[in-house]
């Protein structure tokens, strides 16, 4: 590639990282910062619950799969609401 070995691309890559996102870079700092915080927590709370697998935190959520999901069903061209109504600009005859 160019004869350059990788230590120069990851010098090339954070130059042209400084230049072109220089006035996003605090922004997705602070956004990094505030997610490792909210795994952190979530891993505590899975720690003091003493659920360290997907299905214990599943069901710590109260959620299950048979749960309803709210939302509009699309049929062919026509979408209906909770209560069956055709709504939209696509009814069709």
């Amino acid at each position: 590639m160019a004869g350059l070995q990788g230590w120069q691309l990851v010098i090339i890559i954070a130059i042209v990282l400084l230049l072109f996102a220089a006035p996003k870079l605090p922004a997705m700092a602070k956004n990094l910062g505030q997610s490792m915080r909210i795994f952190k927590s979530e891993v505590k709370q899975m720690k003091d619950d003493g659920t360290g697998t997907s299905q214990g935190s599943h069901q710590s959520t109260g959620s299950t799969d048979s749960e309803a999901v709210e939302g509009r069903i699309v049929n062919g061209g026509s979408e209906t609401d909770r209560e069956g109504r055709k709504t939209g600009t696509n009814d069709q005859p």
